[in-house]
């Protein structure tokens, strides 16, 4: 047993390690990149094999982890929170077939929208598919709750959800580490046919089977070490918190709780503990970081009219993050703004880096899409989502990983004209393909743009899947050769790179333009390297 200092992402990383991991499947996504970030630079896992290649999208990435563990490895699937949507189909229906060797799937859901297109929370996702979550209200217990939670897994034969949230994953405490245990044998499941086949004769059988488990969930969480009831002498109100808002409860009351509290954070919530807070307080709070998932879940745990105040009435905000101070004010507590951010403290927006190659490639774009009155850029999730300001002020959407191809194919097909797509090479192989295939085979009037940097750039510069096969890519999709046109964005080859824009944009079919030119910030780290 060691003591460490360790963020909640590294936390979980190395306790997947000590649990025997063999393998961990993910996507780049904040907050969820340092805990594959970490496995790769982790000497023991390289020496033990741990898989930790990045996936191509999370779909990809949790039906490989399914795949390990139905050879009776245990593997860790992670992503951010809106990942999820992209990985929910094998997800759900992982919940049907069970699991063989542990599995934990981690969501790194971002509250306040700090890096993201929503701040959805992804306990709703675990009741969607009815299995145990767990939430994790200290990087001790983030650690504890993956090292003993592979064994959770296999013992109730189902994949754990573990969510936590941006706090948690990019902040610091001390861990203290437990002994590295081996990997699993192989072994696929005797009855492998009969779970992982979702025929529908089946699949009715496994959904029976799921729903028989709902008991022996409920029993592990209401004997999970994790949800912990606290007494307190005044019971004029009782307090149900969850995860990191535990935290938060806590640093209003240093001296100790002056009413009772509930702390969840294994789910399904324990439905007795919550009952006997109930029986004792007059009015209930619910403390939770995200959306009011507990608290409409107490509506049919309830007894009698009993006040429940939260998200839902107001006490608490519906959106943003759960603060320290947005808890004492729910308290009744007076409180001091030490979170607030000083007047002297000048706002500054993100902005493309100086020497980017998105910069002379929106700069391009622009200038000539001024000669087409009724021109549209549909743009995708990356850095160069950052052209939406100025002085580019260039895309006109941004919707969702692989849309821009997608939804230009739509406006091209009601007429708009010229149509231009505008995504990176690290989306493009994530979940912009499919939608090239579309164009393709219907010969769209459409032109994409795949501004390419060689990486996955706005997570840190990790590999990209596409990285020096784009070309054969989109030729292999059925675009044509001679319409496949790559660009270098430099200055020097502004007016060569104006020129082949308006040739592809006057082109009455598919065109895929690739300006590729090295992320600025991979280069600079890579001749640091050099330079040792």
């Amino acid at each position: 047993m060691e003591k460490h200092l360790f963020l909640g992402d590294e936390a979980i990383a190395q306790a997947a390690i000590d649990a025997g991991l063999s393998g961990v499947y993910a996507y780049p996504g904040t907050p969820s990149t340092e805990i594959t970030e970490y496995i790769q630079n982790s000497p023991i896992a390289k020496e033990r094999g741990i898989h930790s290649h990045w996936s191509a999208n999370e779909k990809t990435a949790m039906e490989a982890a399914l795949g390990m563990s139905y050879a009776g490895k245990r593997s860790l699937c992670c992503m951010k929170h809106v990942g999820m949507n992209v990985a929910a189909d094998c997800f759900m229906n992982a919940a049907m077939s069970g699991i063989n060797g542990g599995m934990i799937i981690v969501t790194a859901d971002d509250p306040s929208m700090h890096s993201s297109q929503n701040e959805q929370d992804n306990r709703v996702y675990g009741n969607f598919a009815m299995i145990p979550m767990l939430e994790p209200s200290s990087q001790q217990e983030a650690y504890d709750m993956v090292y003993h939670g592979f064994e959770l897994s296999e013992k109730l034969g189902y994949p754990i959800l573990l969510r936590i949230t941006t706090r948690m994953a990019h902040s610091r405490a001390g861990v203290i580490t437990q002994e590295l245990k081996e990997q699993n044998t192989m072994h696929c499941p005797e009855d492998g046919r009969q779970r992982y086949i979702l025929l529908p004769a089946l699949a009715r059988k496994r959904f029976q089977a799921l729903i028989a488990a709902q008991t022996t969930f409920e029993e592990a969480s209401e004997n999970s070490p994790y949800n912990h009831y606290y007494d307190a002498p005044n019971k004029k109100l009782g307090i149900i918190t969850t995860g990191i808002a535990f935290n938060y409860l806590s640093e209003n009351y240093p001296e100790g709780f002056e009413y009772p509290v509930l702390k969840i954070t294994q789910y399904p919530v324990p439905a007795k503990k919550i009952e006997k807070l109930v029986d004792a307080c007059d009015e209930i709070l619910v403390l939770e970081e995200g959306y009011p998932v507990v608290e409409q879940q107490l509506k049919g745990i309830l007894s009698r009219g009993l006040k429940v105040h939260g998200r839902l009435d107001g006490t608490l905000r519906r959106d943003g993050e759960l603060t320290p101070d947005a808890v004492g004010k729910a308290l009744g507590k007076t409180v001091k703004q030490y979170y607030a951010t000083p007047e002297v403290v000048e706002q500054r927006p993100p902005a493309l880096c100086q020497g980017c190659g998105h910069r002379d490639m929106y700069q391009a774009l622009n200038e000539v899409l001024v000669e087409y009155k009724e021109a549209k850029v549909f743009g995708d999730i990356g850095c160069y989502t950052l052209g939406a300001l100025p002085p580019f002020r260039a895309i006109d959407t941004c919707i969702d990983m692989g849309s821009s191809i997608t939804m230009a194919k739509g406006a091209a097909d009601s007429g708009v004209f010229p149509a231009v797509s505008v995504i990176g090479d690290s989306t493009f192989t994530h979940s912009g393909m499919t939608g090239l295939l579309d164009c393709v085979n219907e010969n769209t009037n459409i032109t994409i743009v795949i501004s390419d940097n060689e990486t996955t750039a706005m997570t840190g510069g990790q590999d990209s899947a596409g990285t020096g096969r784009l070309e054969s890519i989109c030729a292999g999709i059925g675009v044509a050769p001679e319409h496949i046109r790559v660009m270098v964005p430099l200055k020097k080859n502004y007016e060569e790179m104006k020129q082949i824009i308006r040739e592809e944009l006057e082109y009455k079919g598919v065109s895929v333009l690739i300006p590729r030119r090295e992320c600025i910030q991979t280069l600079t780290r890579k001749k640091r390297a050099n330079k040792k």
